[in-house]
């Protein structure tokens, strides 16, 4: 396990920074223990800062380009999209449709910001 407060790296130390799309993650985040809370942040940190992040933590979606699996064991930038406790091996359909609803409402709305930047 990765001990949170030794890890702790300047902002510009991170290789990626993760941004938290809309309200789900936050709505997400409220319904969990302290304990598993502080999982995540740790998962959080590894993925910011560490050059390769073990399978284990992050997995492609097979099908959806762009969309990766967060997995908590009790330059780049990640989105929270979407999240949701597993409780089987296999991710059920409907969180994925709704993760790649999420991402596209996303791209949608970060497109049309750039549009009005031109």
């Amino acid at each position: 396990m990765i001990n949170f407060v030794d890890r702790i790296v300047k902002k510009e130390g991170y290789r990626r920074r993760i941004i938290a799309y809309s309200h789900y993650f936050k709505d997400f985040k409220r319904t969990l223990s302290r304990d598993v809370l502080c999982k995540v942040y740790q998962v959080f940190l590894l993925i910011m800062t560490e050059e390769l992040i073990p399978a284990r933590f992050f997995k492609s979606i097979t099908g959806v380009k762009g969309l990766y699996e967060i997995r908590i064991d009790e330059g780049y930038l990640v989105v929270l999209l979407s999240a949701f406790q597993k409780k089987t091996q296999k991710t059920p359909g409907k969180e994925i449709e709704r993760a790649v609803r999420i991402m596209n409402e996303y791209y949608s709305k970060k497109d049309k910001i750039h549009e009005n930047d031109r």
